[in-house]
């Protein structure tokens, strides 16, 4: 054989699989994450975005693929490994995005809006009337603050976290998939967290209304004082909670890459 044609055979053979594993790993992240990976996103346009994010970094993952190549299993289980490690990445960066829907029914059961349910484009489901909102202006807020360019350098440089072929244990994956609930559930709640301040001053305030004129309909009073406080305080809070959800956001992932498998 020619040596002079071997390097060519060599690249046609390792750099279009590199190019295959590239593709899978971040085509599956970005199908899911936040922003790129929603549900009113064309999936052409997702499948465009991939393709070209793989062009541009198949050449970082050329370096890593075995020469020769493994046999047919071999490759299988890299694919599979590749496609774990994509949806893992964006799993995590959608769980982060689900506090502001977390925030959005926190709110929404606190106002008295709980059953004004409405589609949510972003989890392309029924879901409350300010969790909808918040999600939609939170995706807004994403492209604003360039957090998708946080996501995207993600990408990158999980290729030094999770290197082609390897994967961390799954005990070590699931422990933070948990935590990860865990945060976003709870950063959801401090964002809710003065509407629930709000409830309960009213209720105490009807309790004691009642209590001292009885013949009054306290319920009657309640639900629209407490609906036009709500949406008073969400005015006011509003710039508040978006910067808080993005600077939590913005740490959980900064985070999620300071760690090693």
């Amino acid at each position: 054989m020619d040596l002079a044609v071997l390097p060519l055979q060599t690249f046609l053979t390792t750099g279009v699989f590199a190019f295959i594993v590239t593709f899978v790993r971040i085509g599956t992240a970005l199908m899911i994450m936040p922003g790129l990976g929603d549900s009113f996103v064309p999936e052409r346009i997702r499948l465009y975005m991939a393709l070209s994010f793989s062009l541009a970094l198949f050449p970082l993952t050329y370096a890593h693929v075995p020469v020769p190549l493994p046999a047919t299993f071999g490759l299988f289980s890299i694919i599979v490994m590749e496609f774990i490690v994509g949806l893992f990445f964006g799993t995590i960066a959608r769980i982060l995005m689900l506090a502001l829907d977390t925030a959005g029914m926190v709110i929404s059961a606190s106002s008295g809006l709980a059953n004004a349910q409405i589609f949510n484009p972003g989890l392309a489901t029924q879901g409350s009337l300010i969790g909808a909102f918040l999600s939609i202006t939170g995706v807004a807020m994403l492209f604003a603050l360039d957090l998708h360019h946080l996501l995207l350098g993600g990408l990158v440089q999980s290729y030094d976290l999770f290197p082609l072929g390897h994967i961390p244990e799954s005990g070590s994956m699931a422990d933070f998939m948990t935590r990860t609930v865990a945060e976003s559930f709870a950063t959801g709640v401090k964002i809710g967290a003065p509407f629930l301040v709000l409830t309960l001053a009213i209720y105490v305030t009807m309790g004691v209304l009642a209590r001292l004129m009885p013949q009054v309909q306290v319920f009657l009073l309640a639900i629209p004082v407490q609906v036009l406080l709500a949406v008073t305080l969400l005015s006011l809070v509003l710039s508040s909670a978006y910067l808080f959800w993005a600077q939590e956001f913005e740490r959980a992932i900064v985070f999620f890459f300071s760690q090693r498998s």
